[in-house]
């Protein structure tokens, strides 16, 4: 019926271009400016460090090829959902999905919103709940933004975007400027460990899977979805891999291992105190890309639900006006400022967010990890893209999902962290859970 809702489907508006931008905006977010300090103090030399940054780089690519092969075979929106659908079963998508529109997206945007507030507050305080404040604002007015349609979405991505990779490419010629000339640093002495280095390395780099969800909306997406995903992570990495660079210029591995916030003392390094007031907006830009990213590839997940389920019909429905799922946008953002209301009691809002998700999407990831050999077994019909070598590729990745998972679960419970990391990882375990019952009482079309 013409003007229903539910007859209308996603409209392929999106380059490669945008698909990439998009990508490299998801994974680009407040890590770069957080983890370089915690894996400098894990490695034991200015080579070591940049390695492990590459090597960070290298398994998201083996991530990246693998969802590139499943993109091929399911070019639509939905991304894991569609994957996890079509190799285990209904009810591994649908928990899936009840997962991500409650525990993994979500959280995820809550904790970037939370580094944003932080920010922002620098710039202008709002009160004693600053940070909570300004995040919940960014989660309203960015819902709104991808409420009025794809093409306006994709345009302020690409440009705040441009501005956050040239204000990171400045950082990194302030820093190379710095050292030049300067007598090298004396190396710290060896310590740490290189997986916790790596368990930091992973989650700077997490995000680019968001590219997965874009099947639908991109144009030739067998095809595209390739260069879409490859061009993303080699485009990350060659950004990391400059900016720490940068970073060992203009501080040495052991300045880099003693800062706070390695970014700022650059910046204060160059341009004295106002550096950290032209840092604030840089992690601002930062933060809004990936908010915007996540914001955009969440709502398609918990619209692919809606298509499938009765019982959430109404979430699968596409707004013609705009090319976008109103009503999936608008629960993801209730559940969202839900969250930023509880991250907002505890002491450090992003650390909440971070143990309420970080088991729950490393779960999943393997998972979705073990389709690509599902797919493979059952010998259905080759898709566009074959991935070569997919054991040991694919072999690879999947291994550093379950070392993730398993590296998450034990950092978080780590007792030096106290009880609410705990509290928070159970949460996280619990909203979960209720996805099972939830499945057997919902309807499938």
């Amino acid at each position: 019926m013409a003007g229903d809702p539910h007859h209308v489907k996603p409209k392929a508006l999106l380059s490669v271009t945008d698909g990439v931008f998009l990508t490299v905006g998801m994974v680009i977010g407040v890590g770069i400016f957080k983890a370089p300090s915690i894996v400098a103090g894990n490695t034991s030399s200015a080579a070591e460090f940049l390695l492990v940054w590459l090597f960070g780089g290298v398994i998201s690519l083996c991530g990246a090829l693998v969802y590139a092969e499943l993109a091929a075979r399911h070019p639509h929106t939905g991304g894991e959902y569609t994957f996890l659908t079509a190799a285990l079963g209904r009810g591994a998508g649908f928990l899936f999905a009840w997962s991500r529109m409650t525990v993994i997206q979500t959280g995820a945007i809550a904790a970037v919103a939370f580094v944003f507030g932080e920010y922002a507050s620098q710039i202008v305080p709002l009160g004693n709940n600053s940070s909570a404040v300004w995040a919940a604002i960014s989660v309203v007015l960015l819902t709104v933004l991808n409420l009025a349609g794809t093409v306006q979405t994709k345009n302020l991505q690409k440009g705040m975007e441009a501005i956050l990779i040239a204000s990171l490419l400045g950082l990194a010629v302030l820093g190379i400027t710095l050292g030049a000339g300067r007598p090298a640093a004396p190396q710290p002495p060896a310590g740490g460990a290189l997986d916790f280095a790596l368990l930091f390395v992973l989650f700077t780099y997490g995000g680019w899977n968001e590219a997965a969800y874009l099947g639908g909306e991109v144009k030739d997406p067998a095809r595209n979805m390739l260069k879409v995903l490859v061009g993303g992570i080699v485009l990350v990495t060659a950004l990391y891999l400059v900016v720490n660079l940068g970073y060992l210029a203009a501080l040495g591995l052991a300045g880099v291992r003693d800062s706070q916030a390695v970014a700022a003392d650059v910046m204060r390094l160059a341009l004295g105190e106002k550096g950290a007031a032209v840092l604030a907006l840089i992690v601002c830009v930062s933060a809004l890309t990936t908010i915007n990213a996540a914001i955009f590839t969440g709502a398609r997940t918990t619209y692919a639900m809606g298509t499938d389920f009765s019982t959430f019909r109404r979430l699968g429905t596409w707004r013609e006006s705009g090319s976008t799922p109103a009503d999936a946008l608008l629960l993801q953002a209730a559940i969202t400022l839900l969250l930023i209301g509880l991250g907002a009691a505890t002491q450090d809002g992003f650390s909440a967010m971070v143990a309420y998700t970080a088991p729950v999407f490393w779960t999943f990831f393997l998972l979705t990890a073990l389709t690509l050999f599902i797919f493979r077994h059952r010998q259905s019909a080759p898709p566009s893209f074959r991935l070569p070598a997919a054991w040991l590729v694919g072999g690879a990745f999947l291994l550093m999902c379950a070392f993730m998972l398993w590296k998450s679960v034990a950092f978080i419970f780590n007792p030096q962290f106290g009880p609410k990391f705990g509290i928070a990882v159970l949460g996280g375990l619990i909203v979960m859970a209720l996805g099972v019952p939830l499945y057997f009482l919902s309807k499938a079309k």
